[in-house]
C-alpha cells in the first residue's frame, strides 16, 4: 500500500508489514554500534552488569524516541527524513576521560554536561551556518580519526579480559577469544552475503559468545534475574553534576556532532532525491541536541544519526521515512526490556575486544577518508594533520602527562579528542583564515617534495601551449580555460571543448 496524496519520496508508505520489516532491517544494521557506548561507559564507570544493562536499555529507548522525532516530526523539530538516531560515538573518550577514576561519580558529571551542551547547541543552532565554516573536512577528520585512535587503548583492554584486577586480565585464553571473535568478522564480511557481511559485527559477538560458553568463560546466570519488562527510571544513576570544564569538553564534541548531523541530513537528502533547505536542516539539528539533552534524564547520552543507516538507504533504495520511524518503534520497544540489556553486558568482554578492534578502526578510517578530501598542495594542511593528532595522541600515550597541571585543564586537554579539535580548529584559523604573513611555500613537507607532474596535468596541453600570468594560451595566442578539480567533477567534461587542469 503507497500513499498516494504525497508527492515527496520519503513520504511513501509500504504498510505496516514492509515497514516493520524494513524497519527491523535498520536496527540490525546499527544494533552493535548503539550497544557499544553504553557498554563502554559502563565498565569505565565500574558499574555492575545489571546497571549495564539499564544503560543500554536506556540508549535503546532513548535512541527510539529520538528517531520517531527526526522522522515524524513536530513543529521546529525533526527533519522528517529516514535517519536512525542513537548514541554517538563522538564523545565516548571524552565520556571516559570526564568519569576518570570517580566511577559512578563521574557519570553524573558526564550526564551534567551533556545536558549543558546540548542545550548550547540548541541555542546556537540558528548561527549554525556561520560556525560551520571553521569545522572544514581538515578540522572534522582530524577529530573522527582521534575519535577511532583514542578508543583503541579500550578494545585492547577489552581483548586482555575488561578487568585490570582479575586473575585471568590479558592471558592467553582471553586474547585467543578476541582473535577468534575478530577473525570471525572479516570471514563474514569476505565470505557472507551483503546482508551479512553488513551485519559481520553483531554476528561475529554471537558467535564469539556461543565459543566462549563451550569453554566455560562466558555465565548468563544473573542475566535473567530481574524485571524482563520495565520502563527506565528517571535520574536512577543520581542527579547531574555540572562542572565547566566537562561541560567545555563536551561542548567540542557537540558542535563536532552537530557538523556530522549537517553531512548526514545533507547526504541522506541527496540520496532520495529530496530537497533539503536550511529551515529542514536546522529542524533536524534542534531535533538532535533537545534529544542528547534529554536523554541523560533517562540514562542515556549524546543522539546523533548513524552514518551506516544513511548508507542502507542508498544500498536498498528505500526511502520512506516512516520504515526508519518502524525502527524508532523496535528500539523503543527493546528499550522497554532491560533483560536483553543483561543479556548484551554479560557478553564475554574478551569477544567484544575482537569486535571492538573492527568497531573503533572504523571510526578512524572514516576519519582518514574525510582527511583524503583535503587539498594538501602549497598549504599547511599536512602540518595541521600531523600536530593535531600528534597533540591529541600525547593523553593516550601518557595518561598522566597533565596531572600536575589544574584540574579544569587537565579534564579538558585529557581528552585526546579535545586536544586535537583544539589544536585543529586555532591551527585551521591561523593558517587559512589568517592568512596575513603566509609564504607561498608554506608546508615544509611541500617544500621539501620532489616536482612531479602527472600525465593527466599535460595531457590536455597541444603545442604552442604557454602560460603567462597563471593563465593558459594556445598558439594563437586564445586562452583555455582552466577548471579545478571539484568544479569539473561537478559540470563534467563537454564534449569538442578543452579543459585543462591546473598544472602544479
Amino acid at each position: 500500500m503507497t500513499s498516494t496524496a504525497s508527492t515527496r519520496p520519503e513520504d511513501e508508505n509500504l504498510g505496516v508489514g514492509a515497514n516493520l520489516a524494513y524497519g527491523l532491517q535498520h536496527v540490525l544494521t546499527m544494533y552493535g554500534g548503539i550497544i557499544a557506548v553504553p557498554l563502554i561507559i559502563g565498565q569505565a564507570a565500574g558499574l555492575s552488569s545489571a546497571e549495564v544493562g539499564l544503560l543500554i536499555a536506556a540508549s535503546l529507548f532513548a535512541g527510539g524516541l529520538a528517531t520517531l522525532l527526526q522522522t515524524l516530526g513536530i513543529p521546529f523539530f525533526g527533519c522528517r527524513l529516514p535517519l536512525v538516531q542513537g548514541v554517538s560515538f563522538a564523545g565516548v573518550a571524552t565520556m571516559v576521560t570526564i568519569i576518570g577514576g570517580d566511577g559512578t561519580g563521574g557519570l553524573s558529571v558526564v550526564f551534567g554536561a551533556v545536558i549543558v551542551s546540548s542545550l548550547i547547541g540548541l541555542l546556537i543552532t540558528p548561527l549554525f551556518s556561520r560556525i560551520i565554516k571553521f569545522f572544514p573536512p581538515l578540522v572534522t577528520g582530524i577529530v573522527i580519526t582521534t575519535i577511532g585512535l583514542t578508543l583503541m587503548p579500550v578494545t585492547a583492554r577489552w581483548a586482555m579480559g575488561g578487568n585490570s584486577q582479575a586473575a585471568d586480565f590479558g592471558s592467553t585464553a582471553n586474547i585467543s577469544l578476541a582473535a577468534f571473535t575478530l577473525v570471525t568478522v572479516l570471514l563474514l564480511s569476505k565470505l557472507g552475503s551483503a546482508s551479512i557481511s553488513r551485519l559481520s559485527i553483531l554476528l561475529a559477538i554471537v558467535i564469539g559468545t556461543l565459543a566462549a560458553m563451550t569453554l566455560g568463560m562466558a555465565d548468563f546466570s544473573q542475566a535473567l534475574q530481574g524485571p524482563w519488562v520495565a520502563m527506565p527510571e528517571v535520574l536512577h544513576f543520581g542527579a547531574p553534576q555540572f562542572q565547566i570544564a566537562a561541560i567545555l569538553s563536551m561542548l567540542i564534541v557537540i558542535i563536532v556532532t552537530m557538523v556530522e548531523t549537517s553531512a548526514d541530513i545533507l547526504a541522506v537528502g541527496e540520496i532520495i532525491d529530496t530537497k533539503v533547505d536550511s529551515k529542514r536542516l536546522g529542524n533536524g539539528l534542534r531535533a538532535d541536541m533537545i534529544s542528547s539533552a534529554l536523554a541523560p534524564l533517562v540514562g542515556s547520552f549524546t543522539q546523533s544519526a548513524f552514518a551506516q543507516n544513511v548508507g542502507l538507504v542508498a544500498v536498498t533504495g528505500v526511502k520512506s521515512r516512516y520504515v526508519v520511524a518502524s525502527a524508532g518503534m523496535i528500539l523503543v520497544t527493546l528499550g522497554l526490556l532491560p533483560v536483553m540489556g543483561r543479556l548484551v553486558a554479560a557478553v564475554p568482554t574478551a569477544v567484544l575486544g575482537g569486535a571492538g578492534l573492527v568497531l573503533f578502526g572504523t571510526v578512524a578510517a572514516s576519519g582518514i577518508r574525510t582527511l583524503a578530501q583535503v587539498d594538501y598542495r602549497n598549504n599547511m594542511n599536512l602540518i595541521i594533520v600531523a600536530t593535531s593528532i600528534g597533540f591529541g595522541m600525547i593523553p593516550i600515550a601518557a595518561p598522566s602527562f597533565y596531572q600536575h597541571f589544574p584540574v579544569w585543564f587537565e579534564t579538558i586537554f585529557h581528552s585526546g579528542i579535545s586536544s586535537a579539535a583544539i589544536m585543529a580548529i586555532l591551527l585551521n584559523l591561523l593558517f587559512n583564515h589568517v592568512r596575513a604573513g603566509n609564504s607561498d611555500q608554506q608546508s615544509v613537507f611541500v617544500a621539501a617534495s620532489e616536482r612531479t607532474l602527472r600525465y593527466r596535468d599535460i595531457a590536455g596541453l597541444n603545442e604552442g601551449d604557454f602560460f603567462r600570468e597563471g593563465k593558459l594560451y594556445d598558439c594563437e595566442g586564445k586562452e583555455v580555460p582552466i577548471v579545478d578539480t571539484d568544479e569539473e567533477h561537478v559540470a563534467g567534461s563537454a564534449l569538442g571543448k578543452k579543459r585543462v587542469e591546473p598544472v602544479h
